[in-house]
């Protein structure tokens, strides 16, 4: 499956431990095409439909939902964990996760 960054995917995000977020859930790749490409795992943030505005979270509208992308929570995982693609963040949604994503790591 060719993945990209930025696209929304579902993804079985089980077994998990202590306060990880569970469950078969729609996730953002974050990792560069570059990598997703060459190796056999992606780097995502999950999304839930609960949160509170949290500096590290973004919300963002995907179909008929409001979610929010948990840039807290990001993890590396195996492809093979990916069911399917959903969508793609729009421009401004790929804009405040570049931003949240360097004062959350970088800065």
């Amino acid at each position: 499956m060719d993945l990209r960054q930025y696209e929304i995917v579902l993804v079985n995000l089980d077994p998990t431990v202590g306060s990880e977020i569970k469950k078969t859930r729609p996730c953002v790749i974050i990792s560069p095409d570059e990598i997703n490409r060459h190796l056999r795992t992606v780097t995502i943030a999950p999304m839930t439909s609960k949160s509170h505005p949290y500096p590290t979270r973004i919300k963002v509208r995907h179909g008929n939902q409001t979610g929010w992308v948990v840039i807290d929570q990001v993890k590396t995982i195996d492809k093979i964990r990916v069911i399917k693609k959903l969508g793609v963040l729009n421009e401004a949604e790929v804009l405040i996760c570049k931003k949240i994503i360097k004062e959350t790591f970088v800065d």
